[in-house]
């Protein structure tokens, strides 16, 4: 059985019972990855090691140069 198939079975039990309907799959997967990257560098920072910074797991805003000027 697939994950999807598990959670759509999981949904269908829970609605029946009158529960909340669990998350979908991969719905707090980037919170993990951060507050994982944050202990792991917390840690590094306790031991004495330097702390580097983890993945970007969101792509950077783009600041806006303001107008430009037209050639």
């Amino acid at each position: 059985m697939s994950i999807t198939q598990q959670y759509l079975h999981d949904a269908h039990r829970a609605r029946q019972l009158g529960e909340p309907v669990p998350p979908a799959p991969g719905t707090h997967e980037l919170r993990v990855l951060r507050v994982w990257w944050e202990r792991r560098r917390c840690r590094a920072v306790l031991a004495g090691r330097p702390a580097r910074r983890g993945p970007r797991l969101l792509p950077r805003r783009r600041r806006s140069r303001g107008p430009r000027a037209l050639d």
